[in-house]
């Protein structure tokens, strides 16, 4: 690993959870943390989270991320902006204004906010690579109390890669997220925010809908039918017992894909409602059971086969913005980097070397990088390795 310091701002469920596994996985990493809440800095010491932590003006005050003797930060610094995406998007201008140096990642649910972010504070000096990123791993509870080391252990965790992503910061990156136990894909921020408006957005505000509707039809009906809910009424609602400050800010962020999310789940069930209405057997049933044999193909959590592992090999210019071009196209066809290796042989050319698990189309994924002027090598891992 070549980490050698981690910052986390922002010490909630998310934050809290990356610096316990970050110890966890690199024992000799020099561990910071930064939030605006003192009780949270101290029980974050207390229980040994982190080496050191202070509150955001006291680490601005300390120089944290400030250049000593005009030097930035070592390449070994990253600083995890763990806060919802508005606060996300001011730290980002923050790090530029005070010249930070080194690399910086976040964990935000949104992306185009946060990459906008980026991308203007590059434009005015920014002097930090950024690589965005998103835990697709969290629980109905928050706050660095319920911060867990196991959090990430198989989840996957989005990259979301830009035309200003550099190479290396992002095999750095890359490198830090598998640590923590995840599992890595790439996006682009705005396909990314589309699709978790769906898995993750409508559903938290479905919930919500559902625990509203039964608290005020219980009026109606005269029941307590909160009492009456069964276990998969509980199941389903379990997420909306999450941090409603934190949702809002989700929730507003994401608002455009969340809004056509909204409007496609109502059209879903205005089109069962109707069936209903017609009395419609044939049509209830299909509606039910297309939805039911999906969600039980659904694997639990994909184990890749080691001995079936493959290494991808892909000439490329040395130049920002290319590794997310590969990266992306390797989501696209359903294949999972293991692992990323940057082999640059002068100053404008290099080799990724991408080991990827046995899932997906490597066919279609071989014909999309040709189809982008790439020459894509893709060989199993132990041919590669003899």
């Amino acid at each position: 690993m070549s980490i050698e310091r981690i910052t986390v701002v922002g010490l909630g469920l998310i934050g809290g959870s990356v610096a316990l596994a970050a110890r966890r996985a690199m024992p000799n990493v020099a561990l910071r943390a930064v939030d605006t809440n003192a009780d949270t800095v101290a029980y974050a010491l207390e229980h040994g989270i982190v080496d050191e932590a202070l509150r955001a003006q006291h680490a601005r005050e300390a120089g944290w991320f400030t250049p000593v003797d005009g030097l930035t930060a070592p390449a070994g610094d990253l600083v995890v902006l763990a806060t919802p995406p508005v606060q996300t998007a001011e730290w980002l201008a923050l790090l530029g204004e005070l010249g930070y140096g080194g690399l910086v990642t976040d964990v935000s649910s949104t992306k185009r906010l946060v990459v906008s972010a980026a991308r203007e504070a590059m434009l005015a000096g920014a002097r930090f690579r950024f690589v965005g990123g998103h835990p697709m791993a969290g629980s109905e509870r928050s706050g660095v109390e319920a911060a867990s080391a196991t959090l990430f252990d198989g989840a996957y965790y989005v990259l979301t890669p830009t035309e200003a992503t550099h190479m290396d910061a992002y095999r750095v990156v890359h490198e830090f997220v598998a640590a923590l136990g995840a599992r890595v894909i790439s996006i682009e921020a705005s396909q990314h925010d589309e699709a978790v408006a769906i898995v993750s957005h409508v559903p938290h505000v479905t919930a919500s809908a559902l625990v509203d509707l039964a608290v005020t039809r219980a009026d109606d009906i005269g029941a307590d039918l909160l009492r009456l809910g069964a276990g998969g009424f509980k199941d389903m609602t379990r997420i909306a017992a999450g941090d409603p400050d934190l949702w809002t800010g989700i929730c507003l962020a994401n608002a455009p894909a969340l809004r056509r999310g909204i409007a496609d789940l109502t059209a879903v069930l205005d089109g069962f409602s109707g069936a209903l209405e017609r009395g419609d057997v044939a049509a209830v049933r299909a509606w039910l059971a297309g939805p039911a044999d999906v969600r039980r193909a659904l694997p639990a959590r994909w184990v890749p086969a080691t001995a079936e592992l493959r290494e991808l090999t892909v000439p490329v210019s040395d130049r920002p913005g290319v590794v997310g071009i590969v990266t992306t196209a390797v989501s696209r066809a359903g294949c999972n980097i293991e692992d990323i290796e940057i082999d640059h042989q002068s100053e404008e050319t290099a080799v990724l070397r991408l080991v990827l698990t046995d899932e997906g189309d490597s066919d279609a994924l071989i014909a999309d990088l040709r189809e982008r002027g790439f020459d894509p090598v893709l060989v199993p891992l132990e041919e590669a390795a003899s």
